[in-house]
């Protein structure tokens, strides 16, 4: 019965904690809303263990805590050192922690210490009992070097294997690591302190390699190192030839011949004098005259020849490198230049795009930086897309609110494009099909009759053209012209990339539509906006004046007659409703503006009677006919001198069904 109470309880009390954590994780979506809400387990979790008796789980809570001292140890090495307390984590990242680089400095200068320093105490008289200590003191500092790198570094270098990272202590050090520290100096007290005895010390040279790699991925122009690195392995060749030929003479007596070294001067140098000669064959060297000299200088020669063509090949090729990207951008200049002088460009069009390629590759180091990002996956090209262009597209209005991953999938569609000074974006009336980001640089909203008037400056970090992106209907064409002010290094986004991103988000699309109608709208008049608000009439207004009886007017007005038209217009004006007409004076005023005066008109006609009005020399005669179902015939009939003119004109509005009535004058 214990045991069931037990384990009820232990059921309950992990119900109540899978609860906490769903209600921890539905504040914390409220807060976040793009964090996606985890789904709540569907059924209940298995029943624990029946609890060990009472000795056992006391055991095993000590084990437990054994083992978390032991992991809390193995995390961090501490140690002590002139009251300073030191600390290293139980892994290092060789390829990311700058500490480690640094480290590699020191073990690497060790090894170099022994690659350079041992062929010389050997082959030349610089080691003597006088100064026996110093030598050897340096030579043990070295040693502890490598000591701290295999006991501390390389235990906690972190490895790959199978596409996992790997921490452990028994694999991560490298075996010739410990060959390195074999003690061979035990034989000093057989031979003396010889140099040579310390030759396992060179099996450390993958700490070399190791660090010319992290110092190539470090620094900003790696072939600055390669350059230095390919120049050392010339020098050390001829550091060691210079040994030999100093041990050569030695072994033949120095001064015994003229082809060895004499024994005056500084013996190093002027044995690194005969070995640059040698290697490189100048020549102009003395003939040896024995069999050991004339082998050894055949194989000084023959070494020369191979490893010298070896190294200088070499160093062409991280020369090459270094000037690749130049030697790029010099072929497309030239290529450009050709073509436009194949074709008679103008010289002031030819100007301005050599001036284009000049500018774009001291500022950006390439011409097009879509080539470099080509080359990487697509999580990479996100990640860089972020870091350079998310914080200036986070700013667009019409971009806030949307789904953050369509603003992302942005992001990797942008393009980098300069303009010069002078250089239109865009003009007033073209179709709008990009939008524009401003990296860096300005660009200035013209106008004016000779585009110099300046109303607006657009600096960096600014957008304009967004609406394009979204219009339609004719509603994307430029509203405005601009033009770059300086040089200005714009963003581009692509009307068919967005509407490719936005396929895959239908409501961030709908956002943004509702958005740029808005954004569309903002700027009209208040009459547009409010041309369709107003009451509703009940009874529709009665059809305006016909076109044909406006044109009467002005012929009539240009005749002479505007004062016999004006009462005519007045006549046939339609009265409001609950109104009567208007009466009609029947004399008018004389019109001073022409010399014909008109014949007074009748009072306005009755529905049905034809309304006439002509001038006194009846040159001019008018005629307004009502006829069935809201038709007018209006008639006008000129005379001038002998011959008669006349026109007819005939409007129908609001016409039901067809019908044709002849009509004679």
């Amino acid at each position: 019965a214990s045991v069931g109470s037990v384990v009820v309880q232990d059921r309950l009390n992990e119900l109540v904690r899978l609860f906490k954590g769903r209600t921890e994780r539905q504040k914390e979506r409220l807060i976040d809303p793009d964090e996606s809400e985890e789904e709540s387990p569907a059924a209940s979790p298995p029943p624990p263990p029946p609890p060990p008796p009472p000795g056992e789980e006391k055991k095993d809570t000590a084990e437990a805590g054994g083992g978390e001292e032991e992991k809390e140890e193995e995390k961090e090495f501490k140690f002590e050192l002139l009251g300073y307390e030191f600390r290293f984590p139980s892994s290092i990242d060789p390829f990311t922690d700058l500490i480690y680089v640094i480290w590699l400095f020191f073990v690497v200068a060790a090894w170099n210490w022994n690659v350079w320093l041992i062929p010389v105490r050997w082959a030349f008289p610089y080691q003597t009992s006088e100064n026996i200590h110093l030598w050897l003191l340096a030579d043990y500092t070295c040693d502890l070097i490598y000591i701290i790198d295999i006991l501390v570094f390389q235990p906690r270098l972190q490895f790959v294997r199978g596409g996992d990272i790997v921490v452990s202590r028994n694999e991560t050090t490298n075996n010739f690591d410990f060959i390195s520290l074999f003690p061979l100096e035990v034989f000093y007290y057989f031979t003396g302190v010889n140099s040579l005895l310390r030759f396992p010390r060179l099996l450390k040279y993958m700490v070399f390699s190791e660090f010319n790699d992290r110092m190539e991925s470090v620094m900003k122009k790696a072939y600055i190192y390669r350059v230095i690195r390919t120049s050392m392995y010339l020098l050390y060749s001829l550091h060691i030839n210079a040994c030999l030929f100093y041990w050569g003479s030695d072994y033949e007596g120095l001064g015994s011949t003229k082809w060895v070294y004499n024994g005056k001067g500084n013996a190093y140098i002027r044995c690194y004098y005969f070995a640059v000669k040698t290697l490189i064959t100048i020549g102009g060297l003395p003939d040896p005259t024995t069999v050991f000299e004339i082998c050894f200088q055949l194989i000084n020669y023959f070494v020369g020849v191979f490893a010298f063509s070896i190294m200088i090949g070499q160093m062409r090729d991280v020369v090459g490198a270094a000037t690749a990207g130049e030697n790029y951008y010099r072929a497309c200049m030239d290529s450009t230049v050709k073509y436009m002088t194949s074709y008679n460009i103008p010289r002031e069009v030819q100007n301005r795009i050599k001036t284009w390629y000049d500018y774009t590759w001291k500022s950006q180091g390439m011409l097009d930086e879509q080539e470099l990002l080509i080359q990487l996956p697509t999580k990479m090209r996100l990640d860089i897309a972020v870091d350079v262009n998310y914080a200036i597209v986070s700013k667009v209005a019409l971009f806030q609110g949307c789904d953050r991953q369509m603003v992302f999938d942005m992001l990797t569609r942008l393009k980098s494009v300069v303009y010069l000074p002078g250089d239109f974006v865009c003009k007033k009336g073209e179709i709008g099909r990009e939008m524009y980001i401003i990296k860096q640089g300005e660009v200035q909203v013209v106008g004016g009759p000779d585009l110099q008037t300046v109303f607006v400056t657009i600096r960096a970090g600014s957008v304009f053209g967004e609406i394009s992106l979204l219009a339609g209907g004719g509603g994307n064409r430029r509203t405005a012209n601009v033009k770059a002010h300086g040089f200005a290094n714009l963003f581009i986004l692509d009307k068919k990339d967005l509407a490719e991103i936005l396929v895959h988000y239908p409501e961030s699309e709908k956002l943004l539509r509702k958005k740029a109608k808005k954004m569309l709208t903002k700027d009209k008049k208040p009459e547009e906006k409010e041309g369709t608000k107003g009451a509703k009439t009940v009874i529709p207004p009665r059809p305006d004046t016909p076109e044909m009886f406006k044109a009467a007017l002005k012929v009539t007005e240009q005749a002479g007659i505007e004062g016999t038209f004006t009462k005519l217009k007045k006549a046939y004006r339609p009265s409001e409703v609950g109104e009567a007409p208007p009466s009609i004076s029947p004399i008018p005023p004389p019109s001073p503006m022409h010399r014909r005066s008109p014949v007074p008109l009748s009072p306005a006609p009755e529905d049905g009677e034809e309304t006439v009005a002509e001038t006194a020399d009846s040159s001019v005669v008018i005629r307004m006919t009502p006829r069935h179902k809201g038709e007018e015939l209006l008639t006008v009939e000129m005379k001038a001198g002998e011959g008669e003119v006349e026109e007819e004109a005939e409007e129908k509005e609001e016409m039901k069904e067809k019908e044709e009535e002849p009509s004679k004058e």
